[in-house]
């Protein structure tokens, strides 16, 4: 179908009237999450406004990553945190979890970190625009450092980094409160989740926390048979 792009694009702006650009795009890759892309229809950009629950969210689908289909699961999250909570977003990207989580409950603050610089800038500009100045920290950093960089402990963490969360769980079990809310996002087929939760609760186990109340959430198909999941995981200290 590729030497035929050209026409498949014109035939989606031709049925679309609000659709003024169409791209031909690659899977999202590497830790900043980005993607390849090919304008093949329409005007020659990839910014654009994505609107949900109110918010304003600018975007550059290019060089920052997000993905307008996890709208609901944002105010879900939003819809958990309780008043006055300490809430760390450990990859951000252009804040929409972030804003959403300020604008919609009462934390007490919300630490957003991305060592993208593309989604920084982005973050900073959604993060005025939806005027939550006052509720967000943002930080430009790799989340593995968070420990260095917040001095108070977490009582929600999100890891929505499909594909490589898994790689920063011990750096979230750093910054948990003895008890803490972690909505962990992966990308699995059926058959790799037990063995993806085995994995996270060895971690655990070794930095002293014991995994409870693991629930999973089929949020929407990546590719047949795989799925990008949300595991709400609680987290306790053990003792000692």
């Amino acid at each position: 179908m590729l030497k035929y792009k050209k026409e498949i694009g014109d035939a989606l702006l031709s049925t679309n009237k609000n659709a003024k650009v169409v791209c031909l795009v690659e899977p999202v890759k590497g830790e900043l999450r980005t993607r390849d892309l090919e304008i093949i229809a329409g005007e020659k950009r990839t910014k654009t406004v994505h609107k949900e629950y109110g918010l304003n969210f600018e975007v550059d689908i290019k060089k920052t990553y997000f993905s307008p289909r996890l709208a609901s699961e944002r105010k879900r999250i939003a819809n958990l945190v309780k008043p006055d909570e300490v809430v760390v977003d450990m990859f951000t990207g252009v804040a929409p979890f972030s804003i959403m989580i300020a604008k919609y409950s009462n934390p007490k603050i919300v630490y957003a970190f991305d060592k993208n610089p593309f989604a920084i800038k982005f973050a900073e500009i959604n993060i005025k625009k939806n005027k939550v100045l006052d509720k967000i920290h943002l930080i430009k950093s790799d989340a593995k450092y968070s420990y260095k960089i917040i001095k108070e402990k977490a009582d929600r963490i999100i890891m929505n980094l499909p594909f490589s969360s898994y790689k920063f769980f011990n750096s979230a079990l750093n910054i948990c409160k003895n008890k803490c809310i972690i909505h962990y996002y992966d990308i699995l087929k059926d058959n790799e989740i037990e063995k993806r939760i085995n994995f996270l609760k060895k971690v655990a186990n070794k930095k002293g926390f014991k995994l409870e109340e693991l629930v999973i959430h089929k949020i929407k198909s990546y590719a047949p048979r795989e799925f990008y999941i949300g595991i709400d995981i609680t987290a306790k200290k053990m003792p000692m």
